[in-house]
Formats: structure tokens, sequence, C-alpha cells
């Protein structure tokens, strides 16, 4: 499954998701922003790329819907503020308990 992490930096929430799920056994996982600074940037090749994309607000749903409204469908709003720096426990924490049951088989 490939999966796609979505925030609006690209700094703190997804790379820290990407660093997260990017061992599990049947991910491909990638992530990107949606800000034109974001060093990965998402774009409409990255959105086709992905099985499945989990974004951390509605914003960045919103954002997806706007941009590639055929694959809103793939999409998962995990209800992640941006408070949080990379690698924070508790980002870690929220990650695992909000995504895991979305990769379940």
């Amino acid at each position: 499954m490939r999966v796609l992490f979505v925030c609006t930096g690209n700094m703190e929430r997804s790379p820290t998701a990407e660093e997260l799920f990017k061992n599990e056994e049947g991910l491909e996982v990638k992530s990107a922003g949606i800000s034109p600074t974001a060093p990965n940037f998402l774009t409409e090749d990255l959105v086709n790329w992905a099985d499945k994309i989990f974004v951390m607000e509605d914003v960045h749903k919103e954002y997806i819907a706007k941009k590639c409204p055929w694959a809103i469908h793939k999409v998962v709003v995990l209800g992640i503020p941006d408070v949080y720096f990379r690698n924070d426990p508790e980002l870690k924490r929220l990650l695992r308990e909000r995504v895991s049951p979305h990769l379940r088989r």
C-alpha cells in the first residue's frame, strides 16, 4: 500500500509520520506539504501515486478536494493540529493511534 502524509509545511507533522511508518511491512510511505515553500510540495503526481492519503487537518483535505477532486475518496483527516515539533512523542502517539486502524488489512 502506498501511503502519503500531508500537512502544511512538510516540516513537522508529515515528516514525523513518514519516519514513523516507513519501515512498516507492506507500506511505501511519502510525505508532502501544501505550502509552496514545503520541501516536498504536494503535487498531482503524488496524489495519484498514493493509495491512501492521511491529512492532518480539514484544510489539507479541502486543498486536495479543490486540486484533485477525483482523489477525495483516498483522504483520511487525522485531526492533528499544527502545535507539535518534529518527532514529538505526543505527535507520534497520536499518529499511531489515528493511522494504524486504517492500515489494517
